[in-house]
């Protein structure tokens, strides 16, 4: 079996081995899926699909982990938003050149809170911008975490599920679909969100 699918960039392969031979796997992993939520601009999928190959009989466990570390990360942004914005916020968004999507994405949380938290974690929008926008908005926290964990949740059982359903072939499927998955996501959420409104 392969374990470093193609097109699997060297900062991805070395992640991978360093979890291989880790005998803290999982403490690695929620630490590795908190930072790519907030800092690493790797996307997890690249690590955690070939992972779970590695390790199906924990795939489930893996999939929690993952969430986990991402919780703990939006944890940490939403903090950062609230009391660090005008420094190390403000600095970050410029940093991932999304300013547009920020002021945008902060006009759009007034609007629809829950599902604009939702949708962030299921399009191309970093999802670092929902944190910011959350904490320095003062949006309801409970709330926040709800929406991220439903949107996170579907990203990382998603995965588990596409493993075990295509095995190898998991990486492929997500590198040539996941636009698309994303695209269906953010289609069923409107459609929730047009029914609460015309209902």
């Amino acid at each position: 079996m392969s374990s470093q699918p193609a097109g699997m960039s060297s900062k991805a392969e070395k992640w991978l081995d360093k979890l291989r031979q880790s005998n803290h796997a999982l403490v690695l992993l929620f630490f590795l899926s908190m930072l790519e939520a907030t800092i690493i601009p790797i996307p997890l999928e690249l690590i955690l699909i070939p992972y779970m190959l590695i390790e199906r009989e924990r795939i489930w466990l893996l999939a929690s982990v993952a969430l986990a570390g991402c919780m703990a990360g939006a944890l940490i942004g939403y903090g950062v938003g609230q009391l660090l914005f005008d420094s190390v916020g403000h600095w970050f968004i410029a940093q991932l050149g999304a300013a547009d999507e920020f002021e945008a994405f902060k006009q759009t949380l007034q609007d629809d809170g829950f599902w604009a938290v939702f949708m962030v974690g299921v399009t191309p929008v970093p999802f670092q911008v929902a944190m910011l926008a959350a904490g320095v908005t003062g949006y309801s926290l409970l709330m926040f975490i709800s929406a991220s964990f439903l949107s996170r949740g579907l990203r990382y059982y998603g995965l588990a599920v596409l493993v075990l359903l295509v095995g190898e072939r998991a990486t492929a499927v997500w590198q040539n679909h996941a636009g698309k998955l994303g695209a269906s996501l953010l289609a069923l959420a409107l459609l929730v969100v047009g029914w609460q409104y015309f209902s």
